[in-house]
């Protein structure tokens, strides 16, 4: 009898090991793909979901970093992981900016207690922002520099791989020549 649950854990690494495969295929230098990606990750903390994608693809497109490795940065912000990143960006926000909203959050729902809420929206959207980019510098600093390592020992190899082919493939050649030599 197969368990569900390990059925589950081999389907998640699988799509992993394919998103992984993928990610290092994504054609470009090593450094402008790293680029693209540590700036997708950076926008993925800002609180503007549903823009992370625009916002990341004008960027990357202004610096001329890689626009896909962009977009797939920003894909960390999702609706399941959106709780967690906001949760940490609001955190480190409230203590940069002071701001503080839990005592004064209407506990029913009414048309006053949402334009109360309504009217703190820049203060939330300060506190977020801040955050995001007190949390996303340092992530976007460590994707960078795992993702280009990653990008480039994967295109060395191909490169390896590529010249390896490219020898033998010489070598096979040259003993077709020898082998019509011997036979005229």
């Amino acid at each position: 009898m197969i368990n569900s649950a390990q059925t589950g854990k081999n389907r998640l690494n699988s799509t992993f090991s394919r998103a992984y495969e993928r990610f290092v295929k994504i054609r470009g230098h090593p450094r402008e793909v790293a680029l693209g990606l540590a700036l997708g990750l950076f926008i993925a903390m800002s609180p503007f979901m549903g823009l992370h994608t625009a916002i990341a693809l004008c960027l990357a497109a202004l610096f001329k970093w890689n626009k896909i490795s962009a977009a797939v940065g920003v894909w960390l912000s999702n609706p399941l992981t959106a709780p967690v990143i906001y949760s940490a960006t609001w955190f480190v926000g409230t203590k940069i900016t002071g701001t503080t909203l839990a005592e004064n959050l209407p506990h029913t729902f009414s048309f006053k207690a949402s334009l109360q809420l309504l009217l703190k929206t820049p203060a939330i959207l300060e506190t977020l922002t801040i955050g995001g980019i007190i949390v996303g510098i340092p992530v976007a600093i460590v994707a960078y520099y795992i993702a280009f390592g990653v990008i480039k020992k994967y295109q060395e190899g191909v490169r390896e791989k590529l010249k390896e082919r490219k020898a033998r493939r010489k070598k096979k050649k040259k003993n077709r020549k020898k082998k019509k030599k011997k036979q005229k």
